[in-house]
């Protein structure tokens, strides 16, 4: 993989990938530049070996989101092509076959809030705190709720939107915006934790799972059951899936390939 970032740190250890994001001077501001590299480097990562990944942040901010300098007194098209960006960030992030966590450990507010819900997974820090701010001030967030929106219900992520106020941790996990909350000195060993279940069995049969699973999720329930029916009968085929349904039947566990295969 490149390595050669400037905003974004990433380490890659067991198989996991670790992508900090390190601008801490700058509260890990989503910036055009930013947002390029972590455009990159999640293409680097789908197309490795990699099992799952891990998003993370260096400093006292998660992420502060857009940074307002990119929008002062700049012409439509540019604030346009940064919107564009970031909203290709998001959906490349679910777009990934492996399964994403955040491992928030502070303040994640309006696009850094965005980028925690496009997440498939987040543990938080207890010490950690979410706001889309835009509703106490002049530029509401409505590219941040799209995710949002869609991990929380439709009246909480209003609230969120509207009112602007800082939620803490124990309201997000309540709200279905985390996962789980945990002491600040407990949050890595937390997160790996969950990673080592998530990353379990089959590799294909997961980036087969997740894309179904955000394709479905757009379809009313009739045309979701003959998608994810379609998929599952299809994916049955997989040399995983028979390998796993005959280590079933004889009673024993199943041997994955040492590599990721082809997504």
């Amino acid at each position: 993989m490149d390595y050669d970032y400037r905003y974004v740190e990433l380490e890659v250890r067991d198989r996991v990938a670790t992508i900090t994001l390190n601008r801490p001077e700058r509260r890990n501001v989503l910036s055009p530049a930013m947002l390029g590299e972590l455009l990159r480097i999640f293409s680097d990562v789908a197309a490795s070996d990699v099992l799952g990944v891990i998003l993370a942040a260096n400093g006292s901010v998660f992420s502060a989101g857009h940074d307002f300098t990119d929008m002062l007194d700049q012409e439509l098209e540019s604030v346009r092509s940064l919107f564009a960006l970031c909203s290709e960030v998001m959906q490349s992030m679910q777009a990934l076959p492996q399964p994403v966590i955040a491992r928030v450990h502070a303040l994640a507010t309006g696009a850094g809030c965005q980028l925690v819900a496009s997440a498939d997974l987040a543990v938080a820090s207890s010490s950690a705190s979410f706001c889309t701010p835009g509703g106490r001030g002049g530029l509401f967030c409505t590219t941040p709720l799209v995710a949002v929106g869609r991990t929380i219900s439709r009246k909480r992520a209003l609230e969120m939107g509207l009112t602007g106020d800082v939620f803490d941790a124990q309201t997000a996990e309540q709200w279905g915006l985390v996962n789980r909350v945990v002491a600040p000195e407990d949050l890595i060993a937390a997160t790996d934790e969950l990673m080592s279940r998530v990353t379990r069995g089959s590799a294909a049969s997961k980036a087969i799972g997740k894309r179904a699973f955000y394709e479905q999720m757009n379809m009313d329930q009739p045309h979701a059951y003959l998608y994810a029916s379609e998929v599952m009968a299809t994916a049955s085929q997989h040399p995983d899936a028979q390998e796993q349904i005959r280590a079933f039947i004889e009673k024993r566990e199943a041997r994955w390939p040492a590599h990721v295969e082809s997504r």
